[in-house]
């Protein structure tokens, strides 16, 4: 048996579709919304069976990993988020960099040695590594226009990764891999009117218009806050949003919050983009927080506790 275990979001699916255009094989497809990274443990796997895991952090998997290893089955893992300590084992076969200006796309577009480049590329984009796609691309010889396609077709798959369940999504994480997989080069993908670009397109401008529309609950030097109301499009935008915010304000930290029906807020944390370390650390101090360098967020912080993480964020920025 082989198991493709995949982040939902842009990053996730684009590293699994470079894979399976280079070698393509039947697997079980293991994954979610972007938030849902405990993936792993979900699986039993046996003797023989073949894991792939992309773009989930290894410490928030150890269990499931090591449980697999002990089990008989070989791991690849790849992936930019917190690893904790990394098993030595002869089945397992480790891709981490923690790098904040990488991630798990350009890590396995290495190992490709750039067969699907433009994908990678996207990935990036995608992941709100705008300065590096953006020198990826031009390294790469694509006009500004091809460019600017990239950057918007990974922030259509990212921001489609983003909800407390997939009911919440436009495409299912797994049904978009599987959609994306008939385009070998993602300007095929643009060039297809028929394809979920231009369906993603017109849904992330109508929930972009929402969130534009809310003024900051607070704001200072350090940190923006933007308050999302507990609906679909909230959690839907809530990522992207954060993106867009850091890149307009590249010396400050925002947080979007999205109210949960349990009197807490999911959070959405960016670093700021001059200064890209600190938000995996800050929301792992959380109990249901996670994340990397750049970018994190914490799916339940009570309402309570809200001034004590604004009060977080703005004293590690200080430092």
């Amino acid at each position: 048996m082989n198991y493709d275990i995949f982040n939902g979001d842009a990053d996730g699916i684009i590293t699994l579709l470079q894979l399976r255009l280079a070698d393509p094989i039947d697997s079980e497809l293991v994954t979610g919304v972007k938030r849902n990274i405990q993936l792993v443990q979900s699986i039993n796997p046996a003797q023989g069976d073949k894991l792939t895991i992309l773009d989930i952090s290894m410490e928030k998997n150890i269990e499931g990993v090591n449980k697999a290893l002990e089990q008989g089955a070989s791991v690849f893992y790849a992936d930019h988020h917190r690893s904790g300590d990394i098993p030595e084992h002869e089945n397992l076969d480790a891709h981490i960099d923690l790098d904040a200006n990488t991630c798990t796309a350009l890590i396995v577009d290495k190992l490709l040695a750039g067969k699907y480049h433009a994908w990678a590329i996207t990935a990036a984009y995608g992941d709100n590594l705008i300065a590096k796609a953006d020198q990826l691309a031009s390294q790469a010889g694509y006009s500004d226009e091809q460019a600017a396609q990239l950057k918007e077709l990974g922030t259509l798959i990212n921001y489609n990764g983003y909800g407390a369940a997939v009911t919440d999504l436009h495409f299912a994480p797994a049904a978009l891999y599987r959609s994306l997989l008939a385009y070998p080069s993602p300007f095929d993908l643009i060039k297809d009117l028929d394809s979920p670009f231009y369906k993603l397109q017109k849904a992330y401008q109508e929930d972009m218009d929402k969130a534009l529309a809310i003024p900051a609950k607070h704001q200072s030097a350090l940190l923006s806050v933007f308050e999302l109301p507990n609906e679909s499009w909230s959690r839907r935008i809530s990522g992207v949003y954060g993106n867009l915010l850091a890149n307009q304000s590249a010396n400050s930290a925002h947080a979007v919050l999205t109210q949960n029906s349990d009197a807490s807020y999911l959070i959405s944390l960016r670093a700021p983009l001059n200064n890209k370390q600190g938000a995996g650390d800050i929301c792992s101090s959380f109990a249901t927080g996670g994340g990397r360098a750049a970018a994190a967020g914490i799916n339940a912080l009570p309402f309570d506790q809200l001034v004590n993480f604004i009060e977080q964020v703005e004293g590690h920025y200080t430092l």
